[in-house]
């Protein structure tokens, strides 16, 4: 697959625990201190050893000043689209404009359910955030009158618009099946999966990129208009043992490859051990920015 000519950005995928209170906070704030790009959290309202996603992000928002934000990704089977639209537009206007919205499905159905969640089957899940970009976007347009939009899952009478984000906030897609990944190139500004969560590895992101594609190019879109970005997971050790375990030269290597072979820009580490982040950002970021500059100019 190309390279689709994104500058690069490194970022941290942090547990947002509640206990001890302020670790997460402390984890995105090193995260910007050493020069890192992204600060993201998984979103799971049901489960009660975590914090509120969109309180994380506000907080780390407020004890920042440089470092883009992100849900990772945002649980939409509890949070109503134009609600989403308003929090992130308000938390994107606080921020200066750092705010990214990385956005999924839904998962663990049971406790969706138990939450008071609608229980959905995985295309009816699809569908049903199609019908949320929709109405999100909507709701960002600089236009007078209301967001109307009668669709199966998701319903708005005339809601009014606002307030508009401080900039263009890129809607990023945790996708993995056929259905998700043809949306993401049709609607999506962004591809967010986990490469831990992709069966078969990296050998089948070509073929979950040529979907994208297809569905983009379909569209009306260009391919190169959606950012890929990927949550990635390993180990510094001093010899290599496989994808990201080994030095942190090799992490280099194989991120560069990922860049300039399947196009992703974006690598957002999984780790809650500050060492590591202090690492990443020293070590294996400016050496994958080397790599991936030398290999656009050959």
């Amino acid at each position: 697959m190309p390279d689709y000519g994104h500058d690069l950005l490194f970022g941290t995928f942090v547990t947002p625990l509640a206990q001890p209170p302020a670790h997460a906070v402390e984890l995105a704030v090193l995260a910007e201190q050493v020069g890192l790009d992204l600060a993201t959290f998984q979103d799971h309202p049901y489960q009660t050893a975590f914090h509120d996603t969109w309180t994380l992000l506000a907080f780390v928002a407020a004890r920042t000043q440089r470092i883009r934000l992100a849900p990772n990704v945002l649980n939409l089977p509890l949070r109503q689209p134009i609600m989403i639209a308003r929090s992130a537009a308000s938390l994107d206007l606080l921020s200066g404009g750092r705010l990214e919205l990385g956005i999924g499905a839904g998962s663990f159905w049971d406790a969706i359910a138990a939450m008071g969640g609608r229980r959905l089957s995985p295309g009816e899940s699809v569908s049903a955030l199609k019908e949320a970009i929709h109405i999100i976007r909507d709701t960002w347009k600089a236009e007078r009158g209301g967001v109307r939009f009668q669709g199966t899952y998701y319903q708005a009478s005339g809601a009014r618009r606002g307030p508009l984000p401080a900039h263009d906030i890129g809607i990023w897609v945790g996708a993995y099946g056929p259905r998700m990944l043809r949306l993401t190139g049709r609607l999506a500004d962004g591809w967010l999966p986990s490469l831990s969560y992709i069966r078969g590895g990296p050998a089948r992101l070509a073929g979950m990129n040529a979907l994208i594609d297809e569905s983009a190019a379909a569209a009306g879109r260009q391919p190169a208009a959606i950012r890929r970005l990927l949550n990635i997971s390993g180990e510094f050790t001093p010899a290599g043992r496989g994808v990201l375990v080994g030095p942190p030269q090799q992490w280099a290597e194989q991120l560069a490859g990922l860049a300039l072979e399947h196009g992703f820009s974006g690598f957002v580490l999984g780790t809650d051990d500050a060492a590591t982040i202090e690492r990443f950002a020293a070590e294996v970021a400016p050496a994958t920015r080397e790599l991936v500059a030398a290999g656009r100019k050959s």
